[in-house]
């Protein structure tokens, strides 16, 4: 959608703003709450970098340009009524001024219904998966992440054949608490592998997405 074409659909308030909600676009975790008005839309739209309108200081507001947390934009898409938008991005660091990854970070877990924190298994991926990134792009003294990406794909490749069988062990072994911390260790080098590879977590839903919809096949040994 161009600037024009969206601005056409908003429905600003009597100041000219609107508000922004602002999403991890990797695990659709809320990050922030902000106030944008035509032309900090405009500059979002132009630059790729999420502007807003800053209320207290009654000015243009470019997110990051003090912490270098800057937010970069994927998608911006308004809500049905048009008085709010939904600011999809890809985060460069934390969020917050607290330093915390977001603004809504103060919650606790028991805050959670245990039928909504029982399905963020997806999410926690995607965090490890920014996790071992942030490690790739900035490595650290002495981080087991660092050591097995500086050995390289065949030391991956061989720690991802250990914890296979280790995880084929533990299903023998009929314990489901081991079979989950022995798959943790596979996907956590797996993901490892991934950042390597320079493959994304996004790459490979792409992938099963296809799959999802492909027909299935059966192994025919009279067609080999």
């Amino acid at each position: 959608m161009n600037e024009d074409g969206l601005l056409e659909r908003l429905r600003f308030d009597d100041r000219g703003l609107i508000p922004g909600i602002v999403q991890d676009v990797h695990d659709g975790t809320v990050l922030m709450l902000g106030y944008m008005n035509a032309e900090s839309i405009g500059r979002t739209l132009a630059s790729g970098d999420v502007w807003f309108w800053s209320r207290s200081r009654g000015e243009l507001w470019h997110k990051g340009m003090t912490s270098g947390n800057f937010l970069r934009v994927v998608e911006i898409r308004p809500d049905c009524d048009g008085d709010a938008l939904l600011v999809r991005a890809a985060p460069e660091g934390p969020t917050c001024h607290t330093g915390a990854r977001s603004c809504f970070s103060a919650g606790t877990a028991a805050d959670i219904p245990e039928s909504v924190e029982g399905r963020a298994g997806g999410a926690m991926l995607a965090r490890l998966y920014q996790t071992i990134e942030g490690r790739r792009r900035n490595p650290e003294a002495g981080s087991y992440t660092n050591h097995l990406l500086a050995q390289g794909v065949d030391r991956i490749g061989r720690k991802l054949g250990e914890e296979t069988a280790e995880v084929i062990i533990a299903a023998k072994n009929g314990s489901a608490a081991e079979v989950a911390a022995e798959v943790a260790d596979l996907l956590y080098h797996a993901l490892v592998l991934l950042s390597a590879q320079g493959v994304s977590l996004d790459d490979v839903g792409d992938v099963l997405l296809r799959r999802e919809g492909a027909p299935r096949r059966h192994h025919d040994p009279a067609g080999e």
